[in-house]
């Protein structure tokens, strides 16, 4: 795929999943059930209980490929549970981020980003357009894992991950996320 489309997301449903698309049914109730037991498990583990608002904000938050603010995941609570407030939202996506099936992250100065990661097969990076905000997913080749490993022994380290979040510009002109 070409650098200007998003780069398919792999799950362990055996889906691909692109950013901003909705997910098949079967990727999207493979990936509920397993967020769904990690996050029970989690929460027994805290001495928390799994509520009716909670299942219904994570249900939301993996319904889409899109990296979410807490803001981007609260106005779509809203929209279909409109009793449920931005502190539960934010207090359960946190609780999502702790249990590991997400993941926070800060693409630009202050405003933080979280995207959901069970189920995946694979680390992805980011290409961050920094005019409208769109973020796409990639892989990196075989090729250039193996370089960043050459790199890392030439200077005495072993890599134990890495994260790459590469920023410019697209030429589209309004902002998806």
């Amino acid at each position: 795929m070409g650098m200007g489309s998003p780069s398919p997301k792999h799950d362990a449903a055996g889906g691909k999943v692109t950013e901003g698309a909705i997910p098949e049914p079967h990727v999207l109730q493979t990936r509920l059930a397993l967020a769904s037991r990690q996050l029970d498990h989690f929460l027994r583990q805290k001495g928390l209980k799994q509520t009716r608002q909670r299942q219904i904000i994570l249900d939301t938050f993996l319904a889409t490929n899109e990296h979410l603010t807490a803001e981007d995941l609260y106005m779509r609570v809203q929209a279909h549970n409109p009793e449920i407030g931005f502190a539960t939202v934010y207090r359960t996506l946190h609780l999502i981020v702790d249990s590991g099936i997400a993941r926070e992250r800060e693409f630009s100065a202050g405003r933080k980003y979280y995207e959901h990661v069970v189920g995946e097969t694979r680390d992805h990076h980011h290409l961050i357009c920094q005019k409208t905000g769109k973020i796409v997913e990639f892989y990196l080749p075989e090729f250039v894992r193996d370089a960043l490993d050459k790199i890392a022994v030439e200077h005495g380290f072993r890599l134990t991950g890495y994260t790459l979040e590469l920023f410019g510009e697209t030429n589209e002109e309004t902002e998806t996320t």
